[in-house]
């Protein structure tokens, strides 16, 4: 069985999201990141992933898989047949590569993570600065289009929710954005979006008690 190792609301919950809607049964493991602590046993999480960050893909054979971009195109070519991601060698399949590395460098590593985690710090300034420039080219791509990818539903739309959602926890109003915000709306009424959601949302209010 495939294992994927995560931290409650992180850009793990992308992966989450993407094994539910592929209807792929999966262990879950619960890191730390703080104490880089494996909950269920206290386990040393380098020891597992050296590089310290979720999330981890266990593959069926133990081979290891990090980085989002990664573990979501390897989820979404588990299943071909639901589209999760755009076949070999069609035009899409670029444009989903395209859209995971926007979300995780841009958006994710440009300002999402500073901006959540040391929202008041000096040095967020440049960072702030940019938000605003960088969610304008997925909110004009989405004015006149329900996905970022084609006509469906892709790992690239999870992976963008989550990041939508975090901007909210770091205090960021998506409404100055009305495509993201409409985007954002109808993404999360999909129900194993939503059931993702809601799991990740349980363990963190567990967390944070």
């Amino acid at each position: 069985m495939i294992e994927l190792y995560f931290w409650p609301m992180a850009c793990s919950l992308a992966s989450r999201i993407a094994l539910m809607e592929a209807g792929i049964d999966a262990r879950y493991h619960m890191v730390h990141l703080w104490t880089k602590k494996v909950l269920e046993d206290d386990g040393d999480f380098r020891d597992v992933a050296p590089k310290g960050a979720v999330p981890v893909l266990v593959l069926e054979n133990g081979e290891r898989l990090t980085e989002s971009a990664a573990v979501l195109q390897y989820i979404a070519d588990l299943k071909p047949e639901l589209g999760l991601a755009p076949a070999p060698g069609h035009p899409d399949r670029y444009r989903l590569q395209e859209w995971l590395s926007f979300i995780g460098t841009e958006i994710h590593k440009g300002f999402l993570f500073p901006t959540f985690w040391y929202k008041d710090d000096a040095s967020l300034v440049k960072p702030r600065a940019r938000i605003g420039q960088t969610l304008s080219v997925p909110s004009a791509h989405l004015a006149d289009r329900e996905f970022l990818v084609g006509n469906r539903f892709t790992v690239a739309d999870a992976h963008l929710a989550w990041a939508l959602l975090l901007l909210r926890a770091a205090g960021i109003d998506v409404a100055q954005w009305p495509p993201l915000a409409a985007y954002l709306g109808r993404i999360q009424t999909r129900p194993q979006v939503k059931a993702a959601i809601g799991t990740e949302m349980q363990l963190w209010k567990s967390i944070a008690a």
